[in-house]
């Protein structure tokens, strides 16, 4: 009874870690050590659960020593694995490490569904709110596996949305709905002794469904379906608590189900993506971005490096606007000593971050964070743009989308009313790009052509290192 009562009271604490370290990831000065909080409370309550956890009476005590023998082993597996990819992974590559390790976490909670579910049927007493409750963990577990695995898939480009979209698909995506409702009412009220069958037939489908549910989202939506399947993690993680009665798998599971809804509502305002869009799978597909503008007879202005230098130099106020092409070229740093060099000589250096730049929420602000950018030089959007007008010279790195014109006055242009960085009403506008390639979107960016745009053409790192040496020569 003892033991029952200190392992509430390590799940306890574990939860308060929880909490308090998802509260300190919110800003970048505290945010190490809320991770590294909420790191030390899983441990604790991993180790309460192995350590102190009543264990189901066993008369055969070799066939338990092999059992504990195969969860120490996974256990030590699972944890190198995933702490050497952590240390292995490129800042760049995190989007694609954060979707396959949510995956996993959903499939895991969904093998826990199947073998509740086996274990019901052998004791011969399931109920219909057990089946249900365990029928739901499964379905939205199978989802998070197959659609967490395809985005990643999709982030690391090892497929086309063109290869993998039907037409209509939306019209696909509510068909299979239909059909993993139908499953589970039959599975639940009519399969009987074979229910454990048609479970294993719901699972099947509902792996189908969480990849035909990504197939058609590509383009800068990707950020949001990314949150909701984190949602639908924490959501199977926490009906697998409930399953299990196990109270810190219901917390955690609760706070990240929470947490990824909210992330995928803010979201959507970011994009101007309405949430039943994103429930039903029919948002932003990449086969209807590629329409767009065509260059036509626009014409594009060139800057040299001496050029963009002086005029830098000798503004008042600059804003950065840092993308994906940033990243790509790992030059946060190099852009931290041009900020820096700037500073020095009177200039006044912002950044303007868009919720959705990158591949991931937050993903432009890890990145700077990394190269010592101070958390204050940091905007978002509502309040980059009230500045921007004011601005001597925006600098884009790197980003396309979040910057295109065409959100704001092209009906016809497939972001149309998502909200963006407005640098185009800054006095004078700097694109540094590796060519005039259309953005993630898929859509060629009116910016380029913008009467106050200059592009400046090369890779983000090489072209910062070499704007950096000319700023030092004036």
């Amino acid at each position: 009874m003892l033991i029952t009562y200190l392992l509430d009271l390590l799940y306890l604490i574990a939860a308060i870690t929880f909490v308090v370290g998802l509260k300190q990831l919110s800003h970048p000065d505290t945010a190490r050590r809320g991770n590294q909080l909420a790191a030390i409370g899983m441990a604790l309550a991993v180790l309460g659960t192995l350590l102190m956890h009543p264990a189901a009476p066993s008369s055969d005590s070799s066939a338990r020593t092999l059992k504990l023998a195969l969860l120490y082993t996974a256990l030590g597996l699972g944890g190198f694995i995933g702490w050497r990819a952590a240390y292995k992974v490129k800042m760049t590559a995190m989007p694609q490490m954060v979707s396959l390790f949510n995956g996993l976490g959903g499939g895991c909670a969904a093998l826990l569904a199947i073998a509740e579910m086996k274990l019901q049927y052998i004791q011969h007493h399931p109920t219909a709110t057990g089946m249900i409750l365990v029928l739901f963990t499964m379905f939205f577990g199978a989802v998070s596996l197959t659609g967490s695995l395809l985005a990643y898939a999709k982030l690391e480009d090892l497929v086309k949305d063109s290869a993998i979209t039907l037409p209509r698909h939306g019209l696909v995506n509510m068909i299979l709905v239909f059909i993993i409702l139908g499953l589970i009412g039959y599975t639940v009220w009519g399969a009987g002794d074979a229910g454990l069958t048609w479970g294993l037939i719901l699972f099947a489908v509902a792996l189908l469904y969480g990849f035909s549910f990504v197939a058609p989202i590509g383009g800068a939506d990707m950020p949001v379906v990314i949150s909701v399947l984190n949602s639908c993690t924490g959501l199977t993680a926490a009906a697998a608590g409930i399953i299990y009665d196990n109270l810190i798998m219901l917390v955690g599971g609760i706070l990240v189900g929470a947490s990824g809804s909210i992330l995928t509502i803010l979201m959507c305002k970011a994009m101007n993506r309405s949430l039943t869009n994103v429930l039903v799978g029919n948002f932003g597909g990449g086969g209807a971005a590629a329409a767009g503008k065509t260059a036509g007879d626009q014409t594009v202005k060139e800057i040299n490096l001496t050029d963009a230098a002086v005029l830098l130099n000798y503004s008042q106020s600059v804003a950065i606007v840092p993308g994906y092409g940033l990243a790509v070229a790992q030059a946060q740093k190099i852009c931290k000593e041009l900020d820096d060099l700037l500073e020095s000589n009177g200039v006044e250096v912002r950044y303007a971050i868009h919720p959705v730049a990158g591949r991931m929420p937050g993903h432009m602000n890890v990145l700077l964070a990394e190269a010592d950018v101070p958390y204050n030089k940091l905007f978002d959007l509502e309040e980059a743009n009230e500045f921007l007008a004011k601005t001597d010279v925006v600098v884009v790195v790197g980003a396309n989308d979040v910057v295109n014109p065409a959100a704001k006055d092209d009906p016809s242009s497939p972001i149309y009313g998502m909200p963006v960085l407005e640098v185009w009403e800054a006095k004078n506008v700097i694109v540094m790009k590796r060519s005039m390639k259309s953005g993630y979107a898929g859509i060629e960016n009116d910016l380029f052509y913008h009467p106050k745009t200059k592009m400046l053409f090369g890779d983000a790192k090489d072209t910062l290192i070499k704007l950096s040496s000319e700023v030092k020569a004036l």
